[in-house]
């Protein structure tokens, strides 16, 4: 107790101590945000047209997905008894935005991007059971859920309804990562998370980093497949990151802005903290939309409430909030994408196109 005691600086209050939210709270807002931005780069094409996009748009999906299904992890593990996290969903609570937030993860996940990816390669499903022999025809067949028309009719439909969903799914986008940043908006008594600004920020800074994260995959999974970059591509993904990344810049400075404006004593609290630096390189952006999230987490609860002392923040390694899960969660949706291109490749190469047209004769 002694030594935890020499880490503060002033005077807290003894529950000002320890930090409650560690990095596994750092991790959560910022994968979600990844999910976000990455499905709002996949409705430039699908809703905006702009087809030059068009070889990210499976690749976006697929990443948005595996992303998404790792995003409550951190969650999970945070709790000390996660089966209670089902408890949202047999007695909701309505007037609380942290448990209708699984309500708002599902309807994104089963009702938004499951539907939209199904819809995507209902086709290419359909055509690799008919392709197919053994395990595999019955696993295709099984992920086809019955359906085996393909005609052009059918296709129609599928793409009306495809868009209609991803019309719909940006709202939702907007909605899954927003609420993250309304929770620490409303919270009245830390000055570094309360502020109007919160949500827009913390949208903007996921468009960023999702955009980023998927031009990076798209590069490094043409790299792996040895074929060329499609550079129309890469660049209207880069103006579009570059564009994202000026609002988003720009919302960071209103809100300082705002801060020295106000001029409290709250804002003197916050000026030992590094300010978040973003680059228009892929990785310095993930990076730097990732030290957003460390400084309004961690930061935001590293000074006293009574504003007259510091505490410090030391991440273990191998404990169950520590450095180790943290980078074992980062992995899993790679990982997990991994698997979701073997199964749904998100381009249609020499080699796929051959099988289908064998298929389609």
């Amino acid at each position: 107790m002694d030594s935890l005691l020499a880490q503060v600086d002033g005077f807290m209050y003894p529950n000002e101590i320890e930090l409650q939210w560690s990095v596994l709270i750092v991790l959560y807002p910022y994968i979600t945000g990844l999910v976000a931005g990455a499905f709002i780069l996949a409705s430039l094409e699908r809703v905006f047209n702009v087809e030059a996009v068009k070889p990210t748009y499976r690749l976006a999906l697929l990443t948005a997905l595996a992303f998404l299904l790792v995003a409550p992890l951190p969650l999970q593990l945070h709790l000390g008894h996660p089966e209670r996290s089902f408890e949202m969903y047999l007695t909701p609570k309505t007037d609380s935005a942290m448990a209708m937030f699984g309500f708002v993860y599902l309807w994104y996940l089963m009702g938004v991007l499951v539907v939209e990816i199904w819809l995507d390669y209902r086709k290419d499903i359909v055509l690799k059971a008919r392709s197919s022999t053994g395990p595999v025809r019955l696993f295709y067949r099984a992920l086809a859920l019955g359906s085996d028309d393909i005609g052009p009719r059918a296709l129609e439909i599928d793409d009306r309804v495809g868009r209609f969903v991803t019309i719909v799914g940006i709202p939702s986008a907007f909605l899954l990562h927003g609420y993250v940043g309304f929770i620490f908006g409303s919270v009245k008594a830390n000055p570094w998370w309360s502020t109007p600004l919160m949500p827009v920020v913390f949208l903007f800074s996921a468009i960023v980093s999702g955009i980023a994260l998927v031009m990076l995959v798209y590069m490094t999974v043409s790299w792996l497949r040895g074929r060329t970059v499609d550079m129309t591509c890469l660049d209207t993904i880069a103006r579009y990151l570059f564009y994202a990344f000026l609002i988003d810049f720009s919302l960071e400075v209103l809100d300082l802005i705002h801060r020295m404006y106000e001029a409290d004593e709250s804002f003197k609290s916050l000026d030992f903290m590094v300010k978040t630096r973003y680059a228009t390189a892929g990785v310095l952006t993930l990076i730097g939309i990732f030290a957003m999230r460390w400084n309004v987490v961690i930061g935001g609860q590293l000074f006293s409430k009574s504003f007259l002392g510091y505490t410090v923040y030391k991440m273990g390694f191998a404990t169950r909030e520590g450095m180790l899960p943290a980078i074992l969660l980062m992995i899993l949706p790679f990982a997990i994408l991994w698997l979701l291109i073997r199964v749904l490749p998100p381009w249609l190469g020499e080699g796929d196109r051959g099988v289908v047209e064998t298929a389609e004769g």
